[in-house]
C-alpha cells in the first residue's frame, strides 16, 4: 500500500509520492476541451497522405468482426487505413470488403512493404492464442518487432496474449499497448485485479518505465502511463462494457497516434470512448452498439475541439 493522500480535484495535477499524475473526468467539458486541443488537425493545404497511414493486422476465423471495427473507427482519422489478416481469417474478411469501403486490404505476401511505410501499425485485435492461428500471432509479432524496432507500434488482444514482455525492451520507439486488467496480469506476471486504484497506478508506471513502452490499462477508470507522466480518465457508463471497445479503442489510438505524440494519443482515445459512451446514452440508455459508438466518435471530437 502506497503512503499517499489523493484529492480528486476535477483535472487537477496531484503529487503521488512526489511524483504527478492528472485525473480527468469526462464530465468536466474544460478540462476535456484543453487536452484535446493538443491533438494536430489536419493543415488546410495537406495532400493524401499527410494525415496519417496505419496499417492493422488483426482477425482471426473465430474474431473476424474485431478487427474490421478497429479498421472502421481509424478511416474516420487518417487518410489511409490498410488491412491484413491469418490466412484463416481472409476469405471471410474479403466477404465483409463490401461493407467496408474505406481502407485497403493487403496480401501477405505484401504485408512488410506497408509496415514499411505505415505510420503506425495496429497488432493483435480478434488475433487468437490457441491452435495453428496461435503460432501465426506470435511469429508475426516477434518478427515485426525484431526487423521494425524503429516503427509505432500499438499491440492489442492476441498479440498481448501471445508476445514476452522483454520484446518490448527490443524497440527504439515505444510501443503503445491496450490490456485489459487480466491481459497486464498475464503478460507482466503480476496481480492487479483485486488491487486499490493507488496501487494499479503504481504498478502501471513502474512496469511502463521498466519496459519502456506506453500502458492504456483499459477499466473503470483508465491508467495511463509512459513511465514517466500518468494519467488517469474517468466517465463513460455501463454501456461501453460491450464486446468491440477494447477494439475501437485500439484502433482509435492508432489513428490518432499517426500524427500525435504515443501519450496524447492514447489519453484522447480514451476520453473520447468513454466521452462517446455518455453522449450515447442520452438517447439510447446503455442499449447502444458498436456501430453506433464509431459513428459518434467524430462527432464527440468535433465539438470538444475547435475548427
Amino acid at each position: 500500500m502506497l503512503n499517499c493522500f489523493i484529492v480528486w480535484n476535477n483535472g487537477a495535477m496531484k503529487q503521488w509520492n512526489n511524483r504527478k499524475f492528472m485525473l480527468i473526468k469526462t464530465s468536466d467539458t474544460k478540462t476535456v476541451k484543453t487536452f484535446l486541443s493538443k491533438l494536430t488537425l489536419p493543415k488546410s493545404n495537406s495532400h493524401k497522405g499527410q494525415n496519417g497511414r496505419v496499417l492493422i493486422i488483426g482477425g482471426s476465423s473465430l474474431f473476424h468482426s474485431a478487427s474490421l471495427w478497429a479498421a472502421e473507427v481509424a478511416s474516420h482519422f487518417c487518410d489511409m487505413v490498410h488491412y491484413s489478416s491469418t490466412k484463416e481469417n481472409q476469405e471471410i474478411f474479403l466477404s465483409l470488403k463490401k461493407k467496408f469501403q474505406n481502407g485497403i486490404i493487403v496480401p501477405q505476401e505484401k504485408l512488410m512493404e506497408y509496415v514499411k511505410e505505415d505510420n503506425v501499425i495496429l497488432v493483435g485485435s480478434g488475433m487468437v492464442r490457441e491452435g495453428e492461428e496461435s503460432k501465426y500471432t506470435y511469429d508475426l509479432t516477434k518478427s515485426l518487432i525484431q526487423n521494425f524496432p524503429e516503427k509505432q507500434f500499438l499491440f492489442d488482444a492476441g498479440a498481448l496474449q501471445m508476445m514476452e514482455p522483454d520484446w518490448l525492451l527490443k524497440l527504439k520507439t515505444p510501443a503503445i499497448i491496450t490490456p485489459h486488467q487480466k491481459e497486464f496480469e498475464k503478460l507482466f506476471d503480476v496481480s492487479i485485479h483485486q488491487s486499490t486504484l493507488d496501487d494499479k497506478v503504481n504498478l502501471v508506471k513502474t512496469i511502463a518505465k521498466k519496459y519502456k513502452t506506453i500502458i492504456l490499462l483499459k477499466a473503470v477508470v483508465d491508467i495511463v502511463s509512459d513511465g514517466d507522466k500518468v494519467y488517469l480518465v474517468e466517465g463513460g457508463n455501463a454501456g461501453l462494457t460491450k464486446g468491440g471497445t477494447g477494439d475501437i479503442l485500439a484502433g482509435l489510438t492508432t489513428a490518432l497516434s499517426a500524427n500525435n505524440l504515443a501519450l496524447i494519443s492514447a489519453v484522447s482515445a480514451s476520453i473520447l470512448l468513454k466521452k462517446t459512451g455518455e453522449r450515447l446514452f442520452q438517447s439510447k440508455g446503455y442499449w447502444y452498439n458498436i456501430s453506433n459508438i464509431i459513428e459518434t466518435i467524430p462527432e464527440v471530437l468535433k465539438e470538444n475541439i475547435n475548427i
